[in-house]
C-alpha cells in the first residue's frame, strides 16, 4: 500500500489494535528533514545544512516530532511513516532506526516504548490528515533543540544529529603530519646509514 492514499484517510484512531511490549505501550515517529542546497562542504552534509520538521500538539503550542501508535497490523516500518504524514503531512525516505527510549506520557501517566527513524523529506503536502489541528514548522538543528518539549526526542534528535557528524578536519590534519613525520624519519635513516644494502633492508622493514 503507497502511503500517500493514506493522505485521504482520516488519522488512525482506538486501542484495539494497539502493540504493547511487556505492558509498555509501543510509539514509533520520525525526525524529518531536509538538507539545504548550499551545502558545498567537501567533508559531507554539516550540521549547518540540516533543517528538521516539528509540530504542535492538538493540545497546545507544544512541539514535537510526528509519533503515535505502532499497530497489529502493520510493521514498524509503515507505522512511522503512516504517523509522520497524518500529523506533519510529509512523505519521503527513512532511514535506519535511530534508538529505542522509555518515556512515561504527561497526559496519561503511563510508560511508553518509543521508536524513532529519520525520514528524509520528499515531498511536503498541502492537505494532510491532521491539517487543521497542528501546526509545522522547519528549524535548524539548534533551533529544534530548543523548542523540543520532550526530553526522550531531543535525545532521539542528539542521536539523528551523530549520523552527519564529519570527521573533525584535526583529526585529518594530524595523520597527514604523522605520515610526513614518518617519510622525514625515514630519509634520515637512509642519509646517516648511507649503505645499499642496509638501506634495501629498512626499505623491507617500513613496508612491513
Amino acid at each position: 500500500m503507497q502511503i500517500k492514499k493514506l493522505v485521504s484517510l482520516p488519522s488512525r484512531t482506538g486501542r484495539h489494535l494497539q502493540r504493547y511490549n511487556q505492558g509498555f505501550r509501543q510509539v514509533v515517529g520520525c525526525i524529518p528533514y531536509r538538507i539545504r542546497e548550499t551545502n558545498k562542504s567537501s567533508y559531507g552534509i554539516l550540521i549547518e545544512d540540516l533543517e528538521v520538521l516539528l509540530i504542535t500538539s492538538q493540545k497546545s503550542p507544544r512541539m514535537m516530532f510526528p509519533k503515535g501508535g505502532w499497530e497489529l497490523d502493520e510493521n514498524i516500518e509503515l507505522a512511522a511513516s503512516r504517523e509522520t504524514l497524518e500529523e506533519a503531512g510529509v512523505v519521503g525516505l527513512l532511514g535506519e532506526k535511530l534508538g529505542e527510549w522509555i518515556f512515561k506520557s504527561k497526559s496519561q501517566e503511563k510508560f511508553h516504548e518509543g521508536s524513532m527513524f529519520p525520514l528524509l523529506v520528499t515531498e511536503e503536502l498541502d492537505v494532510w490528515p491532521e491539517k487543521n489541528v497542528r501546526q509545522r514548522i522547519w528549524m535548524t538543528i539548534n533551533e529544534a533543540r530548543e523548542a523540543c518539549s520532550q526530553l526522550w526526542m531531543k535525545e532521539a534528535l542528539e542521536a539523528f544529529v551523530g549520523q552527519f557528524t564529519p570527521r573533525p578536519r584535526l583529526e585529518e590534519e594530524q595523520l597527514a603530519t604523522s605520515c610526513r613525520l614518518a617519510l622525514c624519519r625515514a630519509e634520515e635513516i637512509r642519509l646517516s646509514i648511507g649503505s645499499q644494502t642496509v638501506d634495501e633492508d629498512v626499505d623491507r622493514y617500513l613496508i612491513s
